[in-house]
């Protein structure tokens, strides 16, 4: 099976941090984080990599070449930003298989990718993360069928499910959809979740984003 990694982006809150190197790329007890999600992927049976890259993608093509763990490494570059969405689109075109797995390049979720499934003419499903207390994400809500009903603004919440950064999809996601180059898939998820009939399995497994200074603090405390 392959996967897709979305690795741009500096990360701006972490630049203090992280001093200009590409998110995916912070150092986690010396070792990259975009590392972890690899051993994970290979963990899971993948065996194909395509990495979406961008700012100073030349440091990730030289830590991980063509070949990491046995993994298969692909590079979809852009050159100029693409957004989540173009660049998606874009690493789509090096998929070899009809299903892939997409992920977040900042994020880590330990669930078992062969749970998410495509049913009932659903043309994407996403692994969502039960959380309690929080206000730095927006909130899924999906029906008894485990469709999509609704993505809710960020606000407090006592308890919700969150978008945990994975998704199973295939490679004509996008196929009759007329797009910009560049664009958001947040947004494009928002705005045709109900024509993609875009489902969500739920799982309460381990989750972290390094997007803010404090998890990516405690991710050097609770990641080996």
């Amino acid at each position: 099976m392959q996967a897709i990694v979305l690795c741009g982006g500096l990360g701006t809150r972490l630049r203090e941090i992280t001093k200009g190197i590409p998110k995916p790329m912070a150092l986690i007890n010396s070792k990259p984080f975009l590392e972890y999600i690899l051993k994970y992927l290979k963990s899971q049976g993948i065996t194909s990599v395509v990495l979406g890259v961008s700012y100073r993608y030349e440091m990730i093509c030289e830590y991980f070449g063509d070949n990491f763990l046995d993994l298969e490494i692909l590079y979809s570059i852009e050159k100029e930003p693409l957004g989540t969405g173009g660049a998606i689109r874009e690493s789509l075109k090096l998929a070899r298989e009809s299903l892939v797995y997409v992920l977040n390049g900042d994020t880590y979720f330990d669930i078992n990718l062969k749970s998410l499934e495509l049913e009932k003419e659903s043309k994407i499903c996403l692994g969502l993360k039960k959380m309690q207390d929080f206000d730095r994400y927006g909130c899924v809500e999906i029906d008894k069928q485990g469709f999509i009903e609704a993505f809710k603004e960020k606000e407090f919440r006592k308890e919700g499910l969150i978008n945990g950064g994975i998704y199973l999809t295939g490679k004509d996601l996008f196929d009759g959809f007329t797009l910009e180059e560049k664009f958001s898939f947040e947004s494009f998820l928002q705005s045709h979740f109900v024509g993609l009939k875009a489902s969500g399995k739920v799982f309460e497994d381990y989750f972290i984003d390094i997007g803010i200074p404090q998890d990516y603090l405690r991710a050097q405390e609770e990641m080996e």
